[in-house]
């Protein structure tokens, strides 16, 4: 259930987190000793991610301040400023937002695009000018989710404020997987285009914001290492609810709403967190050796 989370934390120790620029704004979190902020575009460079380490804050305080602290959230938006986004060409961005509609019949293909394209009067050629073509349609569509997520944060403060920070996260990652239910038969497509290589910085880059996203909303406001562990473990609900939602064939995914929920209860459980943090542990260990294993063993149980 957690080897998603397990790949995340082992990108987190390998790769810096930066920030998304596109089309439209948003916030992220201005942590500049715990994350790098390179603005980035849709044509990723994979090359740029090697040989670079984030800068993991060195912690002096005890390890039982160090045990995340799933209960007790604070609201918090003065440290979360808007950046821009990836920024896309005019007709390139027209095009992909007119694609949209036309992948609940054509999938995430070019030919989804040259539909979008007819749509809005241009040639089809424009397509041509795409680099990943089905790969930015995909980003796109996740760009958009994203800054629809944090407009509705914005405008219901007042609402997850009176909400316990458990049922905060759960309504957070509900809305936003909501917005993948239109295109439920095409996402493990969508699913198989953010893996390709070409694709995977990106991607990662756009679930790691997505992530922080959801944290903020919920009020967490950490600045030491809970916050890699608090979105590590958050990375593993969302990946594994999502691949339960491509399953579910209840009405209105209520069997995904109600697994979502009892995974959220679970995480702020701080028994089940401990042991779910080792299970983590011994998954990155296999790859990274025992040392992080008995790090996170400490931190947790000391």
């Amino acid at each position: 259930m957690y080897s998603s989370a397990a790949k995340r934390l082992l990108h987190l120790f390998g790769t810096p987190l930066g920030s998304s620029t596109n089309h439209r704004i948003i916030r992220y979190r201005p942590l500049q000793s715990l994350i790098s902020h390179s603005h980035f575009s849709t044509t990723v460079n994979s090359e740029s991610f090697v040989n670079q380490s984030p800068n993991v804050p060195n912690s002096t305080s005890s390890t039982a301040d160090q045990i995340p602290n799933f209960s007790n959230t604070t609201s918090s938006t003065a440290d979360h400023t808007r950046r821009p986004r990836a920024e896309y060409q005019d007709e390139q961005a027209r095009v992909l937002q007119a694609s949209l509609p036309h992948v609940i019949r054509l999938g995430w293909s070019e030919a989804a695009m040259i539909a979008g394209a007819r749509d809005v009067g241009l040639s089809p050629s424009i397509v041509g000018s795409f680099p990943r073509k089905e790969g930015m349609l995909v980003e796109f569509f996740m760009d958009d989710c994203l800054q629809r997520l944090s407009d509705m944060i914005d405008s219901s403060t007042e609402e997850l404020k009176s909400l316990i920070p458990s049922e905060r996260i759960t309504k957070l990652v509900k809305i936003r997987l909501e917005m993948q239910a239109p295109y439920i038969s095409k996402w493990p497509q969508a699913l198989s285009i953010q893996a390709q290589p070409v694709n995977v910085p990106t991607s990662f880059k756009q679930r790691a914001m997505l992530m922080d996203e959801i944290w903020h909303g919920a009020g967490d406001d950490t600045a030491d290492f809970q916050w890699y562990v608090k979105r590590t473990v958050l990375g593993g609900i969302y990946s594994t609810t999502e691949i339960y939602m491509l399953t579910d064939n209840s009405p209105d995914f209520c069997d995904t709403w109600a697994f979502l929920d009892d995974r959220v209860k679970d995480a702020f459980d701080l028994k089940k967190t401990v042991q779910e943090a080792t299970y983590l542990a011994e998954a990155v260990g296999a790859g990274m050796g025992t040392s992080l294993q008995g790090f996170v063993k400490r931190v947790f149980q000391g």
